[in-house]
């Protein structure tokens, strides 16, 4: 693992979207589905696993209860408090979690991992060529890198939600890259070749993360509301121009339609994701 101590690089303009809410919230409703995500990729005592992207250690933590050695890293202060506090209430000592930028891991040396893992992570970097060329770096030769990433116009939850509060919020700003390109194939593939990776090394799964909240759908839809950096923005857009209401009935209508719990005081909304292998 990485001698580092510091990654702080505040050049990535992400870090003010991710740190605004309290993405915690609902990372709490993903912890069931972050554990079994893990126990499928052959996670054994001693391997060297980065979490890029990691919040306060979804998949983090179950990679490091497995014996492995964890770095993980994410742009945002809060998150990185909040997983470093999990980390000293479960006493783990094989894991650490500091704040670094997916676009240039600072201080973490070449082939340094024998897994990097980035759910949800690192396809919200900009700059994805930069990514990919990171990630392929520290990866040892022989190694893996496994990443989650939302496809975009996939009907259920994630995808949707992304989808709808774009149409709320003003344009992007000239050059921006939607994180949604990192579901589509043949992006991954133009990404990782430039970073030197055959495309014949490299292989897709779709596969399920399951949310599960213990109150109603609707109330979920507020958790969003409330501290998920591109909902909060919509929400914030929406409101200046008096379509705030419409917002949340547009997202209520998903939520409700996307629940699978029967019962009505709980949630479970599955939301598809495209399962990306590398070998290096």
């Amino acid at each position: 693992m990485s001698d580092a101590t510091s990654m702080q690089n505040t050049t990535n303009p992400n870090k003010a979207l991710w740190e605004k809410g309290d993405f915690t919230r609902l990372a709490a409703t993903m912890r069931e589905s972050g554990t079994e995500l893990i126990s499928k990729l052959d996670i054994t005592p001693g391997m060297d696993v980065l979490d890029l992207g990691c919040g306060d250690g979804t998949t983090a933590l179950p990679s490091a209860r497995l014996g492995a050695r964890v770095l993980g890293v994410d742009i945002a202060r809060n998150l990185v408090a909040a997983g470093n506090k999990r980390i000293e209430e479960e006493g783990l000592t094989n894991i650490r979690i500091l704040e670094g930028d997916a676009t240039h891991l600072e201080g973490i040396a070449d082939a340094s991992f024998d897994l990097v893992v980035s759910i949800f992570g690192a396809m919200f970097a900009p700059k994805p060529f930069d990514v990919a060329k990171e990630m392929v770096r520290v990866t040892r030769p022989g190694g893996r890198i496994v990443m989650g990433n939302w496809i975009p116009g996939d009907p259920t939850l994630v995808a949707q939600i992304l989808k709808v509060s774009a149409a709320y919020t003003p344009p992007p700003p000239e050059g921006f890259i939607s994180p949604v390109l990192w579901g589509i194939e043949d992006n991954v593939k133009e990404r990782f070749g430039q970073a030197g990776i055959s495309a014949d090394n490299i292989s897709f799964i779709r596969d399920t993360y399951t949310f599960q909240a213990p109150f109603p759908a609707a109330s979920f839809v507020e958790q969003f509301r409330l501290y998920y950096g591109p909902t909060m923005n919509a929400f914030d857009a929406a409101e200046k121009n008096g379509k705030a209401t419409e917002l949340q009935k547009e997202l209520e209508e998903l939520f409700v339609r996307e629940n699978r719990s029967k019962d009505p005081d709980k949630t479970s909304i599955p939301a598809t994701f495209l399962r990306v292998t590398v070998q290096r």
